[in-house]
């Protein structure tokens, strides 16, 4: 798995091979605001599916430092419980710096993962805040986690995140704000324009309580069942499956190029000395970067 976040030839060989055993794996994506609780979700939804006997891959997006380029990677320590279980898969990844809530790999590790026979593909990302959408084209269920008291009445109408759900959660549904938060959501969908995705199903959960009566983890595994099986047959879910497949090739060759202007920075003695001329005015900044792209 390091060797796919490193971006090496020979994982990439791999991937390849392995492509032909893939297209059998459900992703689920998990994301919302900081604090909402979505690793205490998803720890909860492994359990769930779990007990039904199904095998479960984690993919857990943490944030890199922009100082130290480190992460914390805390997603696995969090999940600590499933660590000795044949039946769980759970890896970090760093972001990087890649925006949009996921690493560049998560793609690549999904991939591994369901060529392995994790019939079930959990994926959290950052929580970063409101633009977080990457997630709703690695998925096929999105499933959003809120929680009372976040915001203002009309912060669920302004968060371009809510816009990528296909399950929104209240969590921690035992807070006092629970009721409003969920009209917030209701509205939200009501303002959304014709034609636009209205049949968003809201579920309230309290993920700390695990599996127990009244944790609303039955519900939202519900919630994700109907989605998949409403959107993803016919004819809508074979233009899911397009949509999909475009953007991991687009993302594919953001990724490639991104390398092989890195590679052409470097040969010019790196980006530090190609923003001296800039800085120097020797050369601006349109013209520097023509060059580089006109070089790939």
């Amino acid at each position: 798995m390091r060797d796919l976040d490193d971006r090496r030839p020979e994982a990439i060989a791999v991937l390849k091979a392995l492509f032909a055993h893939t297209g059998r794996a459900y992703i689920v994506g998990v994301t919302g605001n900081p604090g909402s609780g979505k690793s205490t979700v998803v720890d909860a939804l492994i359990s769930h599916y779990r007990a039904g006997g199904e095998r479960v891959g984690v993919v857990a997006v943490d944030p890199t430092s922009p100082f130290s380029g480190g992460a914390i990677l805390g997603d696995r320590i969090r999940m600590q419980r499933h660590a000795t279980d044949p039946g769980v898969f759970i890896r970090s990844l760093a972001t990087r710096g890649h925006l949009g809530g996921l690493s560049r790999s998560t793609f690549d590790v999904v991939t591994v993962l369901d060529a392995m026979g994790f019939g079930r593909v959990l994926v959290e990302t950052v929580g970063v805040g409101q633009d977080e959408v990457d997630v709703m084209k690695a998925a096929h269920t999105s499933v959003v986690v809120t929680v009372p008291g976040l915001g203002d009445d009309i912060q669920a109408i302004k968060a371009g995140i809510l816009e990528i759900a296909d399950v929104l959660v209240v969590n921690k549904a035992d807070r006092e704000g629970a009721d409003r938060a969920e009209r917030d959501l209701m509205h939200m969908l009501d303002l959304r324009a014709p034609g636009e995705r209205k049949d968003v199903e809201i579920v309230r959960t309290i993920a700390n309580r695990g599996l127990a009566a009244g944790s609303g983890m039955v519900e939202l595994a519900a919630a994700i069942a109907a989605h998949r099986g409403r959107v993803w047959s016919g004819e809508g879910g074979a233009a899911r499956t397009r949509s999909r497949a475009q953007a991991q090739i687009a993302e594919l060759v953001r990724a490639l190029l991104a390398d092989r202007a890195e590679r052409a920075l470097a040969a010019r003695g790196g980006l530090g000395e190609v923003a001296a001329a800039v800085v120097e005015r020797r050369q601006d900044p349109w013209s520097v970067a023509e060059t580089v792209v006109d070089s790939l």
